[in-house]
């Protein structure tokens, strides 16, 4: 299965450190982000990446000449789902995508690889102990997931922490049937909204996958979910960036 990695924006919350660099390039334990990334991705049994670059792509395709490449040219304008669909001719025969901006471990890709059904999305379950240390990106902006067993009822940010089953990690699994679910339901909705406000007052270009998630849940789609209890960082902020550094590696072995 092919694992695409959506990693478009410049990440500005991270100021001068992505200056100069994309923002997958952040080190963490001596490596940068990409490459833990990739070497999880390849230990999960997957095939070469696609990567959705915009901001710096030259320099990523330069350093990574074996990715597949797919150019978010108007990436300062749109936003993840678009990223995500920049890539929409590799999805057929199912895919796996993931955010260039987390840690996590091939366990939890393993287990969506193995679930049942047709979109499997991973979460972790102990989320809310990051988000203890994490002053500049706050709980309210998790992307929370309430699920009754392994069935996803809700996914959205706007509910409070106590109700979430756990955060999205922004790594999720689509089967073949539920990359042709996934894309009916981008076109029907792009088709209805392109140039127009969508969900929570925003322009349809500057949506969220999980947006699409959650308009796929209101239609009756069946999204699971597959579990890491801890085992996911991501890195959004400055402060993110010395918080990994100082647990990673110590934590989870790397």
């Amino acid at each position: 299965m092919r694992p695409i990695i959506i990693g478009a924006g410049r990440g500005s919350r991270l100021n001068v450190l992505t200056d100069g660099q994309p923002k997958c390039y952040i080190r963490v334990g001596g490596r940068r982000i990409l490459d833990w990334i990739l070497e999880t991705l390849a230990a999960a049994g997957l095939e070469t990446p696609v990567f959705v670059g915009g901001y710096r792509i030259e320099q990523i395709q330069a350093d990574y000449p074996h990715l597949i490449y797919c150019h978010n040219a108007n990436w300062q304008h749109n936003n993840i789902l678009a990223s995500l669909f920049c890539a929409e001719e590799y999805m057929a025969d199912g895919f796996v995508c993931s955010y260039s901006d987390i840690l996590y471990r091939p366990a939890v890709v393993r287990r969506a690889l193995e679930h049942e059904g047709d979109i499997a999305l991973c979460v972790d379950t102990d989320w809310r102990t990051r988000y203890v240390d994490r002053s500049q990106h706050p709980e309210d902006d998790a992307e929370k997931v309430v699920a009754e067993g392994d069935r996803v009822v809700a996914i959205n940010r706007t509910m409070p922490g106590s109700a979430a089953s756990g955060e999205y990690i922004g790594v999720a699994r689509f089967d073949a049937a539920g990359a042709r679910s996934l894309r009916a339901h981008y076109q029907r909705v792009k088709a209805k909204y392109a140039g127009q406000t969508w969900k929570y007052d925003m322009p349809f270009e500057k949506a969220y996958l999980i947006h699409l998630f959650e308009e796929m849940l209101d239609a009756g789609s069946a999204l699971h979910m597959v579990t890491t209890n801890g085992e996911y960082m991501e890195i959004d902020t400055e402060e993110d960036v010395a918080l990994a550094n100082a647990h990673w590696s110590d934590e989870y072995g790397g």
